[in-house]
């Protein structure tokens, strides 16, 4: 499975599903944004974003973009009735109050132990850390939705992580383009396998162990 548009909606879709009613949910750079895209039109969820929205709605049309409505990656999105605006230092406060009940992350690295790694590569330019520290430390869930492989073919989903780390043992599950793991105290747990792929192909391309949920499912990509 490659890892364009379609990979990036699929992995954005099967998270969506993870999103109930009346939530309050922090959406990552990357994959993550794409996630409101998958709301039910009848589902009333409140998409909160670092720079001070409440209230984010599907990406727009091209060419209704509104300039002064964007992301925390600085991406363009609508809003949706009820939306709010604050200022960056209130929308900190409700992360680290714990007002948060899902953050769905990018990654570079996620260990067996629920490690995360997602906010640099040693060398290389970044803009910063962002809200990531203080989402993965105080969101009631963590949901962490990547490619698989790096662009190296190297598994992300690693023993222990050799990059620095963004918080240590908070992810709750992993979500690539072949497959969603859980993760507990005793490690991984594959709950979900897209049906173009199989647990033998997934097991070659994880660099840990893990293991089976008695009621795995086969999902359609």
């Amino acid at each position: 499975m490659g890892v364009g548009v379609e990979v990036r909606n699929t992995i954005a879709k099967r998270a969506a599903a993870e999103i109930q009613n009346g939530m309050v949910v922090n959406l990552g750079i990357g994959i993550p944004s794409l996630v409101p895209n998958f709301i039910k039109k009848d589902q009333l969820v409140m998409f909160h974003a670092e720079n001070g929205i409440v209230g984010m709605g599907p990406s727009p049309v091209k060419g209704e973009e509104d300039e002064n409505v964007c992301n925390a990656g600085g991406l363009p999105v609508t809003v949706i009735p009820g939306a709010s605006y604050c200022d960056s230092s209130t929308a900190f406060g409700m992360i680290r109050r714990g007002l948060i009940d899902i953050t769905i992350l990018g990654g570079l690295q996620v260990s067996e132990k629920g490690d995360l790694a997602n906010w640099i590569v040693p060398g290389k330019k970044i803009p910063g850390m962002g809200g990531a520290m203080e989402l993965a430390q105080k969101a009631k869930k963590v949901i962490v939705l990547m490619n698989h492989t790096d662009k190296k073919g190297n598994s992300k989903i690693v023993k222990k992580c050799t990059l620095p780390l963004t918080s240590a043992g908070i992810v709750d599950l992993i979500m690539t383009e072949l497959a969603v793991f859980q993760v507990n105290q005793k490690g991984l747990t594959l709950l979900e396998y897209f049906s173009n792929t199989s647990i033998e192909e997934i097991r070659e391309k994880t660099a840990c162990s893990f293991q089976l949920h008695h009621h795995i499912k086969k999902i359609d990509g």
